[in-house]
């Protein structure tokens, strides 16, 4: 995954070239969150985006964590496992790493290698090194 938000390019961009005067703060605890389809993750509009319904299905994000950064590049550390499907939540496309556990800003996003559908009793499970961001 490659593709970071407008909202972190931006972030990053005044961070780096304006120093104290745009300085990011960096979110304590990072999330992983699980899409439909890619829409509103590019522009960050959370009324646009297709996140796996919560509501009576026992999906909530989880958080993830990230090894150091080498050669441009950091994978996830550890496996990142979520609960069972209550219900069914469609067919995940996209991931995204979020600011928080609900709400919050999109940092990064993209396709899902092969799309999976999630149906009552499934769960959604990334092991660890497999989902790798990348700066070009």
């Amino acid at each position: 995954m490659s593709a970071a938000s407008d909202f972190l390019e931006n972030e990053l961009l005044d961070h780096v070239l304006r120093g104290s005067g745009g300085a990011y703060t960096a979110p304590t605890t990072l999330y992983l969150a699980l899409f439909t389809s890619d829409g509103g993750l590019e522009n960050n509009t959370a009324g646009s985006q297709t996140e796996i319904t919560t509501s009576g299905s026992a999906y909530a994000r989880q958080s993830i964590a990230f090894a150091d950064a080498s050669s441009g590049s950091s994978a996830n550390s550890g496996t990142v496992t979520f609960s069972a499907a209550t219900a069914n939540w469609g067919t995940v496309s996209h991931v995204a790493i979020m600011s928080a556990s609900t709400g919050g800003d999109v940092l990064f996003h993209g396709a899902v290698t092969t799309s999976k559908t999630i149906e009552t009793g499934d769960t959604f499970q990334v092991s660890a090194s497999n989902l790798t961001i990348s700066l070009a």
